[in-house]
């Protein structure tokens, strides 16, 4: 059976893609890896994160792993929110988003939800509602896991083969800002996205619509699609 590790420890990000890729893989997060290394999200947009962290984390599994173990993938993704009246911030800065203000902006360490939203809010206070048009954009990333039958003379033509296998599937989900948080559903930039067609945040319409709706859903529905035409799901 196929088997996936979530890069990952967000219970939220793991419970949307279990429930939109469905329940006929084994699943695995970091949690199960707590040595996992930590890859750091410096490229300069989703899709380079996202196959970084795809890529450093099958290579490091393959390394340790047992070569007749079922094959398995790394599922990573790298996702933000762009709003159109910053010019597309915060971007791929959207986790560290209030952070960028301080010292801790150096070491690449997320914000809390409630600091990155205060931020939002505070840069487009003066901006009207017409204006404050946005999207969630979403890069998932998935690459192999080549495990080594003998020592490291194979690394680096096991890496070489896990990029080169990686596939990236994209979406996207546009709405607005709303001039104040409602909803107290999700997480992240949740309370304060509405998704074009309705009225209400992201944060109040539910799991189920969000499901259907977000980024990340567009992203992962494309894998589920890709899945369907390939051997993987055997």
């Amino acid at each position: 059976m196929l088997s996936w590790i979530i890069a990952t420890r967000n219970f939220h990000k793991v419970a949307e893609i279990q429930a939109i890729l469905g329940g006929a893989f084994v699943y695995r997060t970091l949690k199960d890896f707590p040595d996992a290394p930590t890859v750091a999200e410096d490229a300069p947009d989703f899709a380079g994160n996202a196959t970084k962290k795809a890529v450093e984390l099958a290579r490091w599994v393959g390394a340790l792993t047992d070569p007749s173990e079922d094959e398995s993938w790394v599922l990573a993704d790298d996702s933000g929110l762009e709003v159109d009246a910053l010019h597309g911030a915060p971007g791929v800065h959207s986790a560290r988003f209030a952070a960028i203000d301080s010292e801790a902006a150096g070491k690449l360490q997320n914000s809390s939800d409630a600091a990155n939203n205060a931020k939002l809010l505070r840069l487009l206070a003066d901006v009207p509602s017409d204006k404050r048009t946005a999207r969630f954009r979403c890069c998932v990333a998935i690459s192999p896991i080549v495990r080594l039958s003998r020592p490291s003379a194979e690394s680096v033509c096991c890496a070489d083969e896990s990029e080169l296998r990686t596939q990236i599937f994209e979406g996207a989900c546009e709405g607005r800002i709303a001039l104040a948080p409602a909803g107290r559903g999700g997480f992240g930039y949740d309370p304060l996205f509405v998704p074009r067609g309705y009225e209400q945040s992201f944060a109040q319409l539910g799991e189920d619509i969000k499901n259907r709706l977000s980024h990340r859903a567009q992203a992962l529905i494309k894998l589920s699609e890709w899945l369907a035409k390939s051997e993987l799901r055997t």
